[in-house]
C-alpha cells in the first residue's frame, strides 16, 4: 500500500494528519484522532524514522510517546505546560517502514509540582512499546 493510499485509509478512520511548528514538525508527521475526552497519536513510520537495521529508530517512537504523555500532562494541568523528567521506557517489537503506530497515554497520579503517566505504542492492537513517565509542572 502507498503513503497516499494509508493517508486516505487514516482520514477515514477519523485520522488527522498535523502539521506542528518545532522539533514534533521534524520528527513527524503527527496524526491524532479524537476518542471520547481523550486523544490518540500516530505516526506513519517512514524513512526518515529509520534506523540502521531498517526498522524504527527507538528515538522515533519516544519522541513520538514523549509527544503524547506530555499533551496529557499539560490538559490535566489546566493547559500549563510540563517537561518531561523521566521516561521509563520497554520495547517489545521492532516497527517496520509502513506501519502506523498508534500511542494512548493517561494521567495515573499528580502531585502538586509532578504528573505520573503511563503510555502504550501498538501496531495493528498490539503492543510494541510501552512507558512509565514523570513529567515537572511550571509555573507560568
Amino acid at each position: 500500500m502507498h503513503d497516499t493510499d494509508i493517508s486516505s485509509q487514516l482520514s477515514s478512520e477519523g485520522w488527522k494528519q498535523r502539521d506542528l511548528p518545532g522539533f514534533m514538525g521534524t520528527a513527524g508527521p503527527l496524526w491524532t484522532r479524537k476518542e471520547g475526552h481523550t486523544w490518540a497519536y500516530g505516526l506513519l513510520v517512514q524513512a526518515p524514522h529509520l534506523n540502521p537495521a531498517g526498522s524504527a529508530h527507538g528515538g522515533a517512537l519516544m519522541t513520538l510517546v514523549d509527544h503524547a504523555v506530555s499533551a496529557v500532562a499539560w490538559e490535566i494541568c489546566q493547559r500549563k505546560p510540563c517537561v518531561t523528567l523521566q521516561m521509563d521506557c520497554h520495547f517489545y517489537a521492532a516497527v517496520q517502514p509502513g506501519q502506523f503506530t498508534e500511542v494512548r497515554a493517561k494521567v495515573t497520579h499528580q502531585t502538586g509540582s509532578l504528573v505520573f503517566a503511563s503510555a502504550v505504542l501498538t501496531v495493528k492492537g498490539e503492543p510494541v512499546f510501552r512507558c512509565q513517565a514523570i513529567l515537572k509542572k511550571l509555573s507560568s
